[in-house]
């Protein structure tokens, strides 16, 4: 499914660094380490008329990955929430907006590897744009399977929400050729982990499953979507999970901050239908959509 260009974006403005730059003039240097090796965290927020959803669980993830990977000079929590407002404010975004939130290593004095050259700190960019929804959670998406492998703990852990998203993009560059949207990356045993990008659930005889998160991104949406279903009453059951399990699932569905829960309607040209008279997707997203405005913050 490809997301299309809104007008309104024309002439948004960007925080780079320490301040607001047109989108024309909103750049980093060649020196920098998202240029240089990909060398940045990110988060993805989501803005509904009652504020940010859920930023200091995203702020607490981008500080953790931050940690991981010794960035020096970090900006703090009240620096990036005031950069996110006064983004928001400038443009206007009250709702239906989404924030790629990145943090670089910085800039280097010279072109390399050692993150020692690194001598003048984080920096931060918060780019708002108008943007709705980026699937349709009401007719569902097509997945197939790519032969990409997701990253384990053993080479490049997924806790790290990190920039370099080369396998995530080669499983995606799959999809599209198959006309498809989107695809399912399997760990280095073979068990599902996610989509290119987005956590993945199913559901069998009532009962919620999803892949262990070792190969796949400790989500936020997907965290919420299991506490939801404790809530509920829903028997939740993280394990290995194989293509086969979901195959023969009586619904998937698929969470992430920029599609909320959505459908998974076909896995590798097999149809998935909902065979029970109450789909449980729909019960934990009626939960979820309750749930928003509580766990929005207004900046």
């Amino acid at each position: 499914m490809l997301q299309k260009y809104n007008p309104r974006n024309a002439d948004i403005q960007v925080w780079v660094g320490d301040r607001l730059y047109h989108r024309n003039e909103a750049k980093v240097s060649v020196f920098d380490s998202s240029v240089q090796g990909g060398d940045a965290i990110w988060e993805g927020l989501r803005v509904y008329k009652e504020g940010v959803f859920s930023l200091d669980l995203h702020l607490d993830r981008l500080f953790e990955s931050a940690k991981a990977l010794a960035f020096d000079h970090v900006p703090d929590r009240e620096f990036i929430k005031a950069a996110i407002r006064d983004t928001l404010a400038v443009n206007g975004m009250t709702h239906d907006s989404h924030i790629r939130l990145t943090l670089t290593r910085g800039e280097k004095v010279t072109s390399g590897m050692d993150p020692r050259l690194n001598q003048k700190g984080s920096c931060l960019i918060v780019l708002a744009e108008w943007k709705p929804l980026v699937y349709d959670n009401d007719a569902g998406i097509r997945v197939i399977t790519s032969t990409q492998r997701r990253n384990n703990p053993q080479y490049l852990d997924s806790k790290i929400h990190h920039s370099n998203l080369l396998n995530n993009i080669l499983a995606k560059v799959q999809a599209n050729f198959a006309g498809v949207d989107a695809a399912i990356m399997l760990d280095n045993n073979g068990f599902v982990a996610e989509l290119n990008d987005t956590n993945l659930f199913m559901v069998k005889k009532g009962v919620l499953y999803t892949p262990f998160a070792d190969a796949c991104l400790h989500g936020i949406t997907r965290g919420l979507v299991l506490d939801l279903a404790d809530g509920l009453g829903i028997k939740v059951v993280e394990r290995n999970l194989s293509l086969v399990d979901f195959y023969n699932a009586d619904e998937v569905f698929a969470t992430g901050t920029m599609g909320e829960l959505t459908p998974v309607i076909e896995i590798d040209g097999r149809k998935i239908e909902n065979k029970w008279k109450k789909s449980v997707r729909y019960g934990i997203q009626e939960a979820f959509h309750y749930f928003i405005p509580t766990h929005c913050e207004k900046l």
